[in-house]
């Protein structure tokens, strides 16, 4: 075939400048090419008529365009959402153009340059306490119960003597976090009491700190429990209500220079999956987390000790779980590491027709290296091993180099 025209896919700069240069470009024209090859889309919400006009006006003239609400250009609307439609390098331009833009639009070049920014330069260090994780490969967060009712695992570990084992297991397996609980999460569940949730983690914690040198993470959503933890070892502390739960967690975290996961949910265990629906479920959730990383900034916890997760199986129904995994990597746009729980969950028991919680690993794996290719960068799983080789496969492939 004379020429042989095929498709050609790149996600980055990288990417492009590797591609170009094997066409034997000049390496100035690598540079100027690179970013017009990459391609983004930028959804922007509640925009006003006259600022939404600017902004197709300045997006058709660098050759992109604008997606906008019917009416809007007649101001008919009041507002609408925008969809920006550029390559990295128009994008690039548009933000220096709105500089001098009114209506608020020189805030937006600002924004939009940080978003860029945040989709190619991801952040690759998460701080703790005592610690400082290198986001160079796919972590792994062992789960460890020491409840007798989460949806997995009750009652497996609660005992003393048997958490230890399971942690020591956990870390010959390749964990780089332990991640211990004394309150399960799972829907429907109530909640127990502070007293109580101290006396199931406190002594795992304190353990397991004396035999591993493991970073350890506590999964908790009060304040008084974290604080605890964290005397007693804990580097992190994985809240899955984003702060929302406990008005003093934000303040417990700046005071023990804990590192903080910061989870999406809807309501509490017990009342999260009466209502499933969103109107834009993934701008709702990028919403929700961009709130909880400003409490916790405005609280005094460094940027650095910061990551999020959208919360897989809380407040969602099995179709919205699909669809965060399908579009993970628009969590990106936040600028902080990403955190993915989909472990045995109920969504992939849905899909696979698999009732029983441990036997789905094989459907967990899938969502483990889809994650991987989609910019997740640590994932909380009970099946420590099968979970680390399959990220670290992942990450071979789609980095084209060894983990």
């Amino acid at each position: 075939m004379p020429f042989a025209p095929r498709l050609l896919m790149v996600e980055d700069e990288a990417e492009a400048r590797r591609e170009i240069l094997c066409v034997g470009a000049d390496p100035v024209g690598v540079e100027r090419m690179a970013a017009k090859m990459v391609r983004r889309l930028v959804k922007l919400t509640g925009v006003p008529c006259r600022s939404a006009n600017i902004l197709k006006q300045e997006m058709l003239a660098l050759g992109g365009d604008a997606a906008v609400a019917r009416g809007s250009v007649s101001c008919a609307v009041a507002e609408t959402d925008v969809i920006l439609i550029g390559s990295l390098k128009k994008l690039r331009m548009l933000c220096r153009r709105l500089t001098s833009q009114p209506f608020g639009l020189a805030d937006l070049s600002g924004q939009l340059e940080g978003l860029l920014r945040n989709l190619d330069q991801p952040v690759r260090t998460l701080a703790g306490r005592n610690c400082r994780l290198e986001l160079n490969r796919p972590l792994i967060m062992g789960v460890l119960n020491v409840t007798p009712d989460s949806f997995s695992d009750g009652g497996r570990f609660d005992s003393l003597e048997k958490a230890l084992q399971r942690g020591r297991e956990m870390a010959r397996e390749g964990a780089d976090i332990i991640d211990v609980g004394g309150e399960t999460t799972r829907p429907g569940a109530a909640a127990v009491s502070t007293q109580i949730e101290l006396d199931r983690v406190a002594p795992v914690i304190e353990g397991l700190r004396r035999e591993l040198d493991l970073p350890l993470s506590v999964d908790t959503n009060k304040a008084a429990v974290a604080r605890a933890a964290a005397v007693l070892g804990a580097d992190f502390i994985n809240d899955i209500s984003g702060l929302r739960f406990d008005p003093e967690m934000a303040e417990a975290a700046a005071e023990t220079g804990a590192g903080l996961f910061l989870m999406h949910t809807r309501g509490r265990p017990e009342e999260m999956q009466r209502d499933t629906r969103y109107r834009d479920m993934v701008g709702e959730i990028i919403a929700y987390l961009r709130g909880s990383v400003d409490a916790a900034l405005a609280a005094g916890v460094s940027p650095e000790k910061l990551a999020v997760d959208p919360g897989i199986g809380f407040g969602k129904s099995p179709e919205g779980n699909l669809e965060i995994l399908r579009r993970l990597r628009e969590f990106q746009t936040l600028g902080y590491p990403l955190l993915l729980g989909t472990s045995r969950k109920g969504f992939i028991g849905k899909v696979l027709n698999q009732p029983v919680p441990e036997m789905r690993l094989y459907g967990t794996l899938a969502t483990v290296a889809l994650g991987v290719e989609r910019g997740a960068g640590i994932f909380r799983v009970h099946d420590v091993r099968p979970a680390r080789e399959t990220a670290l496969m992942a990450w071979a492939v789609c980095r084209g180099e060894m983990p």
